[in-house]
């Protein structure tokens, strides 16, 4: 694993987010099915205390009760999919870094 924070992993082939689904499932995402990561500023109107779910039924975030002491999230559009999973991770610079290297698309800053 290049990247492992207890929330999100990223292994030789995928993006892991744990605590996706309820009670506590994680989401394997394949690198090659990712369309894009979209780097965005985090505020209280754009998710900062979202702990967990979705606000609009189209963005869902992993649990992550250190959330609101966050800045950055990541928003990964998926290939042919209208859920958006959306990421916080401790070190965004790290994991953005990371699933470029791995080919990914990612944008913003």
């Amino acid at each position: 694993m290049s990247y492992d924070d207890g929330r999100v992993a990223l292994t030789d082939d995928a993006l892991v987010i744990r605590n996706y689904y309820f009670p506590f499932g994680a989401k394997h995402i394949r690198y090659a099915d990712i369309s894009q990561v979209r780097r965005k500023p985090m505020t209280s109107m754009s998710g900062r205390y979202r702990i967990w779910g979705s606000g609009d039924l189209r963005h869902w975030y992993n649990l992550d009760p250190g959330r609101p002491g966050k800045s950055t999230k990541l928003v990964i559009e998926l290939s042919g999919k209208s859920t958006v999973p959306v990421i916080t991770p401790d070190r965004p610079d790290e994991v953005a870094y990371e699933l470029a290297t791995h080919g990914v698309d990612v944008t913003g800053g």
